[in-house]
C-alpha cells in the first residue's frame, strides 16, 4: 500500500478533504482527530490490516505519519 493511499483512508476515516494531510500533520492540530475517529483508526486497522491497536498505543502518537507507519 503506497504512502497516497495511506493518508486517503486516514483522510476518509477523519472526514477531513482530500489533500489536507500530510505524514508530518499534527495530529494535536487536527479538530477531527476526536474519540469517534481514534476509535474508527482501531477498527479500521483490525478490519483492512488485521492488526489489534490498543488505545496507550495509538496516543502516544504525535503525527499522521506515526499513524502511517502503524499501517505497515
Amino acid at each position: 500500500m503506497t504512502n497516497e493511499e495511506k493518508i486517503a483512508i486516514l483522510e476518509e476515516l477523519m472526514e477531513v478533504d482530500e489533500g489536507t494531510l500530510t505524514p508530518e500533520t499534527l495530529l494535536s492540530n487536527i479538530e477531527e482527530w476526536d474519540s469517534v475517529s481514534f476509535l474508527s483508526f482501531m477498527a479500521m486497522m483490525d478490519e483492512k490490516f488485521g492488526k489489534t491497536v490498543i488505545g496507550s498505543e495509538i496516543k502516544t502518537k504525535e503525527t499522521v505519519g506515526d499513524l502511517m507507519a502503524m499501517m505497515e
